[in-house]
């Protein structure tokens, strides 16, 4: 599931750009003109991030800062706005604007600080934000899936199973939870199909799969990169040979 930015911007052309340059980055958009709008998407949505512009047309932008940081303390906001002002801008980051991007305004640099803000939410909930284990590497705010250092190009679909998993990394997915976010058929049969699909990219041995292991008759689990370290201090201990997790 790709991560979702709530643009507030009173300006058409503002919110079109940037919904044609961060849909280009495979980012879901939410609008919203003004503020009461804005109110009202983030009391439905879960957003991943908010880009805030300062000058709406119903409440003044810091105000409206204040309400996001009170009802969603951990969600990131960089700040958008045409105004040169030092006051204001040191105002935005005292009452918890992540950044501070003055219009008008490169994407490529947009797009850097928003990744920025991103890696650091990541960071704050205690999750990675580049996952790596057994050569394989998930770049979560880029959505960038290397093996051995190659690109591996994942439909959206894959990508979204992937990116679940790899948020409860070493914990048990059942079918229902994975078909539930990911918004598939209720029909496991779907979900199978997915799943070899990603073995056959990300697997050295898609049949004998050491990364996306299946629970028999619950569901899958991504190995952890913990639980690799401890499977190789117990094998280097134990004389047995170990048991290899089968795939389905």
């Amino acid at each position: 599931m790709s991560p979702t930015i709530l643009v507030i911007d009173d300006e058409p052309p503002i919110r079109k750009l940037l919904r044609m340059g961060l849909a280009t980055q495979g980012y879901a958009i939410l609008e919203a003109p003004n503020a009461a709008t804005a109110l009202e998407v983030l009391g439905r949505d879960s957003p991943d991030l908010v880009i805030l512009d300062l000058g709406l047309p119903d409440m003044r932008g810091h105000d409206l800062l204040r309400a996001i940081r009170a009802s969603h303390p951990g969600l990131p906001v960089v700040v958008l706005s045409s105004r040169d002002d030092e006051g204001g801008k040191v105002e935005a980051l005292d009452l918890g604007a992540d950044d501070y991007v003055t219009k008008p305004f490169g994407m490529a640099e947009l797009l850097a600080r928003l990744r920025a803000a991103l890696r650091h939410q990541l960071a704050a909930r205690g999750e990675r934000p580049v996952f790596r284990i057994d050569g394989l590497s998930v770049d979560l705010v880029r959505r960038i899936v290397k093996v051995d250092d190659v690109e591996v190009k994942l439909t959206p679909r894959e990508y979204a199973f992937l990116r679940i998993m790899v948020l409860h990394a070493g914990k048990v997915l059942t079918h229902a939870q994975l078909m539930n976010e990911v918004s598939v058929s209720s029909d496991p049969q779907y979900l199978r199909v997915y799943m070899r699909q990603l073995r056959q990219k990300l697997e050295a041995d898609p049949e004998r799969p050491r990364i996306l292991l299946t629970e028999t008759g619950v569901g899958y689990r991504l190995r952890a990169p913990d639980e690799e370290l401890n499977l190789k201090l117990r094998a280097a201990n134990d004389p047995k040979p170990a048991v290899t997790e089968a795939g389905s």
